[in-house]
């Protein structure tokens, strides 16, 4: 719940006025918010909250924790949650208190930008690891822009999150213009796909990668027999699979989340629908396995996430996951574990060029932004002048049969 400031009827000591800013959900800042949804606010007149001598730095995390979107969500929260855990021996030697604090946008932008206006109002709030949606990140970008807090993304795609040349947004993943032509690329020159059937949720998201499919599947010589729009939330795909079955594609294509893109498969399917259906990063998850059952054999996927497992190191990192959080980790974990570390990197860099005090907003931002070759868990990132990653990928994978991930089958570097 979000807390409402409350007149003060007497004095109080600075100290707990310290207290009181660190203050979310009730429970003082000596707690732990790494596993609960938290709404934190603080009082204007406080920069940072305080536990005995150290000075509360907090990290928020934005995803949607429940609804269709909340596997993907929660797995970008645990991926933050794990690199804050692993960093917080080292900022204790420097004097500062980790905490997360997660909140859940519901994949809804109104949601996403009241969650901001929140976050603004506590100044012990550095950064942000999210948004998982390019249409929640956008109209809450604007807020984190005013208010200086950095925003680093693990799965934002739409052009539009960086074009908009905001101090604040970065992304470590591919733009909707490199993944779209990328899926394209691999429909067209290996599947051999000519008559594509194209279907999008009608999202920033959805729709911004179905057109850079579409224009690029088109450059290559392909026929776009069909564009059509479904709503996310719905469960019954039979009109727009009926138009698909009569057009008779030899290739579908879905720009869209994992809890349609699984009905679609499962139903067109059922239907008599067998053209290779192909989605991008919204399907690299158990999610998509769990809503299509063993209909999700032989589906593809483009996604902005590799396969980290497929390295010693990899391997190693995600049998901690495992370890921490009792599952393996989804296709957005490690990078929402990048991160993190990247905005923690950002706030020691800022730090130590003032005096080891708790840097200001705008020292973040400007020292995550200045990030370059830095080398992660999932991918090694440099930012531009925009804040998008010029070391990001697009990898092809297959699904062999209803087991998570798929099987990666292509690499598509810049």
């Amino acid at each position: 719940m979000i807390l409402k400031k409350t007149a003060l009827m007497i004095s109080v000591s600075a100290l707990a006025m310290g207290l009181l800013a660190g203050c979310g959900n009730g429970t003082s800042t000596s707690t732990s918010t790494s596993t609960s949804t938290s709404t934190s606010s603080a009082t204007e007149t406080t920069k940072t909250s305080s536990v005995g001598t150290k000075s509360v730095i907090k990290i928020a995390t934005q995803s949607p924790l429940s609804g269709g979107s909340a596997v993907q969500g929660e797995a970008i929260k645990l991926g933050a949650q794990m690199s804050l855990d692993d960093h917080k021996a080292e900022f204790d030697k420097l004097g500062f208190e980790l905490q997360l604090v997660p909140y859940d946008d519901q994949a809804d932008p109104k949601k996403g930008v009241a969650n901001a206006e929140i976050i603004s109002a506590d100044q012990s709030i550095l950064g942000i690891v999210g948004h998982m949606n390019s249409g929640v990140a956008i109209p809450s970008s604007v807020v984190y822009e005013k208010n200086n807090i950095v925003m680093v993304s693990p799965s934002n795609t739409a052009t539009e999150v960086t074009d908009r040349n905001l101090k604040v947004v970065n992304r470590i993943v591919a733009r909707d213009d490199f993944q779209g032509p990328a899926a394209a690329d691999y429909a067209f020159k290996t599947v051999k796909a000519k008559n594509i059937f194209v279907i999008q949720d009608k999202t920033a998201y959805g729709q911004g990668l179905a057109e850079a499919f579409k224009d690029a599947a088109t450059k290559q010589g392909a026929t776009i027999v069909g564009y059509e729009g479904i709503t996310i939330g719905e469960k019954d795909f039979n009109g727009v699979l009926n138009i698909a079955l009569s057009k008779k594609p030899d290739f579908v294509f879905f720009g869209g989340l994992y809890a349609e893109g699984g009905l679609l498969i499962k139903q067109a399917r059922d239907k008599g629908i067998t053209a290779p259906f192909m989605g991008a990063d919204g399907w690299d998850t158990q999610g998509l396995v769990d809503v299509a059952g063993d209909k999700v054999k032989d589906a593809l996927y483009a996604s902005i996430s590799t396969d980290i497992t497929k390295t010693p190191d990899g391997m190693k990192w995600a049998d901690q996951y495992k370890s921490k959080f009792g599952k393996a980790p989804d296709g957005y974990s490690a990078y929402a574990y990048d991160c993190m570390t990247i905005i923690l990197n950002g706030i020691k860099t800022a730090s130590s060029a003032d005096g080891g005090k708790v840097p200001v907003r705008e020292k973040v931002r400007d020292a995550v932004r200045a990030t370059k070759d830095f080398q992660g868990v999932a991918t090694k990132v440099s930012f531009d002048g925009k804040g998008d990653n010029t070391y990001a990928k697009v990898f092809i994978y297959k699904f062999e049969g209803p087991k998570y991930p798929g099987t990666m089958i292509s690499e598509v570097g810049k």
